[in-house]
């Protein structure tokens, strides 16, 4: 038995940030706006990720126009407020985005 649960342990330890934060995204329907290296209707993650390379804040900034929403940034269409995320679930998606989402 103690074994099962050091498995079970382990793997959660070792579990790949950019996985958990790319099934965040799926989860979240994030994809069905956004793609990793296309527009769909709204930016790809490589288009966000290089528009706040280098910025301070970045993950901060990302965080909240992720869960305050805007219009005006990318286009005519703007993106929904995601209230219902949580602050830790906004900054994890908007660390993985400026990663690359790989």
């Amino acid at each position: 038995m103690k074994l099962i649960y050091s498995t079970i342990a382990f793997y959660a330890l070792t579990m790949s940030p950019a996985f958990a934060s790319a099934d965040l995204a799926k989860k979240n329907a994030c994809m069905s706006c956004h793609a990793v290296d296309r527009k769909l209707v709204g930016p790809s993650y490589q288009d966000v990720a290089k528009k706040y390379a280098g910025q301070k804040d970045a993950v901060a900034n990302l965080a909240n126009s992720i869960k305050a929403g805007g219009a005006g940034k990318w286009g005519p269409v703007p993106m929904p407020a995601q209230s219902a995320l949580s602050e830790v679930d906004a900054k994890t998606l908007a660390a993985w985005i400026l990663a690359g989402a790989k």
